[in-house]
Parts: C-alpha cells; sequence; structure tokens
C-alpha cells in the first residue's frame, strides 16, 4: 500500500474519530444523482458507526426515474431543503459528490448560521466555493462512490451480506459506480476494484430492478426536442428544449446522453430553462463529450464565466459537466409572446457564448 493512500485511510479514520457523538448534515446537490445519494448514504451508514447523526439534505428536486426508484426500493431518508429547515442543530457540514457551487442556497444559510464546512469527499474538479477542515478529492475517480467503497473496505464499518443496510449501500454503491462511469465504461481501475468489493454485498436482482426504469414520456418528449431544435457545428450538437418543469429537470442530461450518440458528433449540450420553482428561473444545461482532449470543466467555466459573486456558473468531470444560470430579472411573466420572447433571448446569449468559445460563427452552425 502505497504512503499517500495509507495517509489518507489514517486521516478519514481520524476524522470520524475526532467528531463522535455530533449531529451533522450531508449536502448533496440541488438536482442529486445516483453518486451523490449513494455516497451520501454510505456517509450516513459510516458516521452511524462512530455514534455520529446525519441527515441527507438537498435543494431542488429528485426526478430521474432511476434516482425516484433507488430512493423509493432502498427507503433512502432525502430532506428536502426550505426556510424552516433548522440548522442550527448541526454541528457541522459534509459535502458529498460536491463542493458547494451546486448546492448554493444551503451553503448560504448554512453560513448564515454559522454551521463549519468540516469534509468535502468528491471527484470532480476543486471548486474553492468551500474551506473545510479535510477534504478528500480524487480527480482520477470515476465516481464519489469509489471513494466510499474504499472507506468501506478499509473497515470504516464491517461489511456484513447478512445485514440489510449493509447491502442497501452496496446497492446503492453500485448504482452511483455504474451510472457516473458511463456502465464502467469510462471506469479506472480503483473503479474496478470498488465494484469488486461491492459485489461482494449489493442485491443484483434490486440493482437491475433500479437500473431497469423505463424513460418517463417527458423524458422522451425533452428528447425528441432536442432533436427537432438542434445545431451542429465542429463536432459539437447544441439544443435548447424550452421550458420545463423541476420534476422534469433531469431529462436534460438524457437528452445530452442521446444526442452525443449521434455520428460525427464528440460533444453535445442541452439546456432548458426551468420554471415554476419557488424562487427565479434558472437555465439548467449539460454537456457529454467523447472527445478526450475537451475537459468538460475547463469548457463550460472558460464558456460562461462567473456570477457577480465570483463563482463560476457550472463546471465538470471526466466526460461531463453542467451550468446553472439564474435567468434573475426576466424571471416570471405570464404573457406567451414575452415568454416566447425571453426564451428566444436565452436561446441567442447561449448559442453565442458557444459558438465564440467553439471558435466559429452562428452562420456555421446546421439545423
Amino acid at each position: 500500500m502505497g504512503d499517500d493512500v495509507a495517509g489518507q485511510q489514517t486521516r478519514i479514520k481520524e476524522f470520524f474519530d475526532s467528531h463522535r457523538g455530533e449531529k451533522h448534515i450531508i449536502v448533496i446537490q440541488d438536482f442529486p444523482d445516483p453518486d451523490a445519494i449513494s455516497s451520501a448514504l454510505a456517509h450516513q451508514l459510516i458516521s452511524a458507526a462512530f455514534d455520529i447523526g446525519c441527515d441527507i439534505v438537498y435543494s431542488g428536486k429528485v426526478s430521474h426515474q432511476q434516482n425516484v426508484a433507488m430512493v423509493k426500493l432502498l427507503g433512502i431518508e432525502l430532506i428536502r431543503f426550505d426556510n424552516s429547515t433548522d440548522f442550527k442543530k448541526y454541528s457541522g457540514a459534509i459535502y458529498v459528490d460536491n463542493q458547494g457551487t451546486t448546492a448554493e442556497e444551503i451553503v448560504r444559510h448554512l453560513e448564515e448560521v454559522g454551521v463549519p464546512a468540516l469534509l468535502v469527499v468528491d471527484h470532480h474538479e476543486l471548486q474553492h466555493r468551500l474551506e473545510p477542515d479535510y477534504h478528500d478529492i480524487r480527480r482520477t475517480f470515476g465516481s464519489t462512490a469509489t471513494i466510499y467503497a474504499e472507506y468501506l473496505e478499509q473497515g470504516l464499518v464491517q461489511m456484513d451480506k447478512a445485514r440489510k443496510e449493509h447491502v442497501m449501500v452496496a446497492t446503492a454503491l453500485m448504482h452511483g459506480l455504474i451510472t457516473d462511469t458511463n456502465g464502467l465504461i469510462r471506469a479506472c481501475a480503483e473503479d474496478f476494484h470498488a465494484a469488486a468489493f461491492l459485489s461482494r454485498f449489493r442485491d443484483a436482482d434490486l440493482l437491475e430492478q433500479i437500473m431497469n426504469q423505463a424513460r418517463t414520456k417527458k423524458t422522451m418528449e425533452v428528447i425528441h426536442r432536442a432533436l427537432e431544435n438542434h445545431v451542429t457545428v465542429e463536432g459539437f450538437s447544441i439544443a435548447g428544449v424550452g421550458f420545463l418543469r423541476p420534476e422534469d429537470r433531469d431529462a436534460i442530461p438524457q437528452a445530452a446522453d442521446f444526442l452525443v450518440t449521434e455520428e460525427n458528433i464528440h460533444t453535445a449540450v442541452v439546456y432548458g430553462v426551468i420554471s415554476g420553482l419557488e424562487t427565479e428561473e434558472v437555465i439548467i444545461g449539460s454537456l457529454r463529450t467523447n472527445k478526450i482532449t475537451l475537459d468538460p470543466d475547463d469548457f463550460i467555466k472558460e464558456t460562461f464565466g462567473k456570477d457577480g459573486t465570483g463563482y463560476h456558473y457550472g463546471g465538470g468531470k471526466l466526460s461531463a459537466g453542467g451550468f446553472k444560470i439564474p435567468v434573475g430579472f426576466l424571471s416570471g411573466g405570464d404573457d406567451d409572446q414575452y415568454q416566447e420572447q425571453k426564451l428566444q433571448v436565452i436561446n441567442d446569449q447561449i448559442k453565442r457564448k458557444l459558438f465564440a468559445k467553439i471558435g466559429v460563427k452562428k452562420q456555421s452552425a446546421v439545423l
């Protein structure tokens, strides 16, 4: 075992040991994916072994059909943030599969009441939003679930297939690992090792049931809309899908997954305006790429820049990325003509920035 790995294992155990008896909040991104949900569940299991109580909190929606199935079938308790949430009861915050930039509303409320960031466990590029006491960021890993599988394998919890909660966590982590590595196609050696370990405890039938959820009718409609609206240029496929309800937000990355499979396309960007939120409207976008030389994190940050507080509107990891941009002053409005004009402005602005980054003129795009 290398010194770095051994040191990492020692430090993470020391972290849990040093916080025995406390109550923590596990923060996951606004629209959590299987990697985030499963890793949070694993963190909750490990924390319990050290007498640490944890709540898993998010702001937004759990909407992807596989995510809904996983939460229901595995009995995962997630708490949706609202203004009545009592944050003062927590001794510290744990950020799993994110670094605060995709859970900004929760981060701000935690900072306002003085709840410190204790730990970040993630596999994305360093975002510099938080200053935790300790972080474990593995940029080369395909999933955060891989990191938590390593924690379990090193003995922070003695896994036992006869214990239902251990089987549930292993099944969830396997799902998170598989989805974030595109069915293990983009898995690294550590991901395969983690999958081998988890396979000893996961429930294969339950995992199959979770992963075989059919696409919803609305998701198919959004994919169809992306196909109708997409433009192609220099190997990029770019599509706006208009206004969507919060519960249909996960159709955007699924549409991007679909568009990137087109012949001669190496990168797909799909975006839409999420309306009907309790706050203002936001533009949500997803990027998928199979081009080795394209770094989604750099591409999104350089394309869309930063907000007024200095934080980037998005970021990414290997082969995938996302962005979230508030519509701001233009939010709302019931008039159809106004909504249509607003959508046109948003489409023009998003495409202008993307075309500028790609290095082509708008006229070069092909419907």
